[in-house]
């Protein structure tokens, strides 16, 4: 764990979809190595993890250098059938995702999504896991530029708040996700899921916890101590 206090009242918070609220990398990753072994290819699990947090053209280019461009294109297709049955099914939450958005919502502090996901299924996924409604915005690749580690998905979901980046908090799991984050001004904690932070990562100077439990304890604490900050 870094950092032990958060060294501002965030008037927002921004929170990842995949690994960070919805237990979905895990299925994504399995959907994806069952598809490539339907298809003969017993691919590393390194190959999906280097996928976390990562945009859909990012992991196709990986697939492409993995098994060739037609047999990436079996594997999607494959693929994205087996994880709308997932979908479908409501992805389960991340431990703690419910007792966060509850706090938030008794403060009056919005909130908003920021995805890597494309739109259409981002908000399928949100709506099956019955998270939807507790959104004020909901912003995705699809909306933006550039993916993260790009900045753009986060500054959209300030101005779709109306809040200045550096007045917002970043709740995400992923490394390509902190950056993209910090790149905007904002302040990150990161919960990683998959992904454990290495040197790199740590040095970055962000704060890292164990679960969305003790973000939410390290956010109730700064609003105990400066009640009208």
């Amino acid at each position: 764990m870094s950092h032990v206090g958060l060294p501002f009242t965030p008037v927002a918070v921004i929170f990842d979809m995949d690994g960070l609220m919805l237990d979905s990398e895990r299925a994504i990753i399995g959907c994806l190595a069952e598809a490539a072994r339907e298809r003969g290819h017993d691919l590393p699990e390194l190959l999906w993890l280097s996928m976390v947090g990562h945009s859909e053209a990012v992991c196709r280019h990986l697939l492409d250098e993995a098994v060739g461009e037609a047999e990436r294109e079996h594997i999607l297709r494959r693929s994205h059938a087996l994880y709308d049955a997932v979908v479908a099914a409501g992805v389960p939450h991340r431990p703690g995702i419910i007792e966060m958005l509850d706090l938030l919502q008794a403060r009056g502090i919005p909130r908003a999504v920021a995805t890597s996901t494309r739109r259409p299924l981002a908000l399928k996924k949100l709506e099956a896991a019955g998270l939807l409604p507790r959104f004020d915005a909901i912003c995705t690749s699809s909306d933006v530029a550039h993916p993260k580690p790009a900045p753009d998905v986060y500054l959209l979901a300030a101005r779709s708040l109306g809040v200045a980046p550096a007045r917002c908090l970043v709740l995400e799991d992923s490394p390509t996700g902190v950056r993209a984050a910090l790149a905007a001004g904002m302040y990150p904690i990161q919960i990683p899921d998959l992904l454990e932070p290495d040197d790199a990562v740590r040095a970055l100077g962000h704060t890292i916890l164990p679960s969305l439990h003790d973000a939410r304890a390290l956010l109730e604490r700064r609003l105990a101590a400066y009640p009208n900050a």
